[in-house]
């Protein structure tokens, strides 16, 4: 097929919420851009299909949380694409096995701190005190996901704060701050509270973003929690995908063009410095400057056409981990109900809205973490069940549900000779059974199932080794040095090739700060 033969200003390459992100506010700006995905509907890993007829199953992410700090919403008049949010609220719920008891997180920190009380009065005094401090700070390290990670902005921030809190907390308070920042946050846990069962909820909750409760340097990963308080977790109604569906109604909206089912195969920087980007099919585009929205050693060592060695070498080193979590997306004839929660008329409780922490121990998650160290699924996996058409009918028939799981940790490279798609069934059996193990009534509530092991979750999303967060959330692939320190400002050493998405800062969960930040580096980058 021959070239097609406009030159746009800039080409983005994948239609995930970032892409869609970055092609929106440059299309806004007057650019002319094209947007290439190679699904047949936008989204990547935001994104809403019918896999069962009736039922609206989210394909990636499902709970919508750090977007909300942004501006992007507002700016882009999202609302006005039909995009609509549902608050969740309580956020979060740990419901204690055995017991009539739960502990609800709610946006309002003292309903949430009434929670706490009920099993632990001295507790929920300390939680208010972790949400007023680790949310001041993370008011800084919010400031400094909405650009671009300058090292010198980030330690001039970091030195603002420590002289804060030194006039008003004393020096050693600043120095406390600084140690539980570098500490392992299950350590940090250990400190802050001292009952069990809100330390086991607070464990489950800080390893949604990937590192172990003993990893070094992560204790933020627990703090960042306080921020919830703030801007609360949201569910975009009709499904996670209403958002990427939003966005490219507004992208077109702004003279965008966007072609689906539109697989690139690779981008090749022309003599005179344009940008010649290949289909799959045979068709070519022509762009002045590309941003991949792809995953970055998608972007280098798949796509990219010439790829300096050195830098094909350093990307392949970067460390994407092996594999993250599971998911499996159910049709259920009922919610589950909680021992000692209450339900109206049509089984549905306060609790449905949140993400229900289903983990009894610390000892527990450590369990499954081992078993994924070994390279092999965990025997006792930890689970988060998400019921939202409890609070969006929207997306289940009358009287039905959809129940999804997400479980850690299970290791997209096996180590005893299985292969997942031989033991989907049987994982997600497991997954399941921890749902009927805190509510027995879900037993034999099955109308069916979509199963994501890691394979298929790279399969159908390009999340290289299942990585829901494309490369490890740890301290040296974070901020300036995400994903390499050449790469962290967006741009890349080809000029007029720039970066957005998961890969780059501030990293995974939807949050559209990645593509926010590329579009204004892309419109000042003369």
């Amino acid at each position: 097929m021959a070239d097609t033969a406009a030159c746009y200003d800039v080409a983005v390459v994948g239609g995930g919420h970032n892409g869609l992100v970055c092609a929106a506010y440059l299309a806004k700006a007057g650019r002319s851009v094209l947007v290439l995905e190679r699904r047949p509907v936008v989204g990547g890993a935001v994104c809403t299909e019918e896999i069962i007829p009736g039922y609206k199953f989210d394909i990636g992410s499902s709970a919508h949380i750090m977007i909300h700090g942004t501006p992007v919403i507002a700016e882009l008049e999202l609302s006005k694409y039909g995009l609509e949010y549902i608050e969740m609220d309580p956020w979060a719920f740990y419901p204690i096995l055995g017991t009539p008891h739960g502990i609800a997180f709610h946006r309002d920190i003292e309903k949430t701190c009434a929670s706490i009380a009920q099993i632990s009065p001295a507790d929920a005094e300390r939680y208010r005190k972790f949400v007023a401090h680790w949310g001041e700070l993370n008011d800084a390290i919010f400031e400094v996901f909405l650009n671009a990670p300058d090292p010198q902005k980030i330690l001039w921030t970091a030195l603002k704060r420590s002289v804060t809190s030194f006039r008003s907390r004393k020096a050693w308070g600043s120095l406390e701050t600084a140690r539980q920042l570098m500490a392992p946050y299950g350590q940090v846990i250990r400190e802050t509270f001292q009952n069990e069962h809100l330390r086991t909820a607070m464990l489950w909750l800080a390893a949604q973003s990937g590192p172990a409760p003993s990893e070094v340097a992560s204790g933020d990963m627990f703090g960042w929690n306080a921020m919830i308080h703030q801007t609360g977790a949201k569910r975009a109604k009709g499904g996670s995908g209403a958002l990427t569906q939003a966005l490219a109604k507004c992208f077109l909206a702004h003279g965008g063009t966007l072609h689906l089912e539109a697989e690139v195969s690779a981008i090749a920087r022309l003599a005179d410095g344009t940008f010649k980007i290949k289909l799959v099919g045979g068709e070519a585009f022509h762009a002045r400057r590309v941003v991949s929205a792809c995953h970055v050693q998608t972007t280098f060592l798949k796509l990219l056409e010439d790829c300096p060695t050195e830098l094909r070498q350093r990307v392949a080193n970067i460390r994407v981990g092996n594999g993250f979590g599971m998911i499996v997306r159910h049709a259920v004839e009922e919610l589950p109900q909680y021992e000692g929660i209450t339900s109206d008329e049509r089984g549905v409780a306060a609790c449905h809205s949140a993400l229900q922490l289903l983990c009894p121990s610390a000892a527990y998650l450590e369990s499954s973490f081992r078993d994924f160290l070994l390279g092999r699924p965990p025997e006792q996996p930890s689970v988060v069940a998400m019921t939202f058409s409890a609070i969006d009918p929207t997306l289940a028939p009358p009287g039905k549900h959809t129940l999804f799981t997400w479980a850690q940790y299970h290791p997209y490279e096996l180590s005893n000779g299985e292969q997942w798609d031989d033991i989907a069934e049987r994982e997600a059996d497991k997954i399941y059974e921890v749902v009927c193990r805190y509510a027995p009534n879900m037993r034999g509530k099955i109308i069916g199932r979509y199963i994501q092991t890691p394979v298929e979750i790279e399969r159908k999303l390009g999340l290289l080794r299942g990585n829901v967060m494309h490369v490890e959330m740890s301290l040296d692939q974070m901020f300036f040095f995400r994903p390499l320190p050449e790469l962290a400002s967006y741009k890349t050493p080809i000029p007029g090739l720039y970066l957005t998405g998961a890969s780059t800062h501030p990293g995974g969960g939807v949050f559209g700060a990645s593509g926010y930040n590329t579009a204004r580096v892309v419109l000042s980058d003369r």
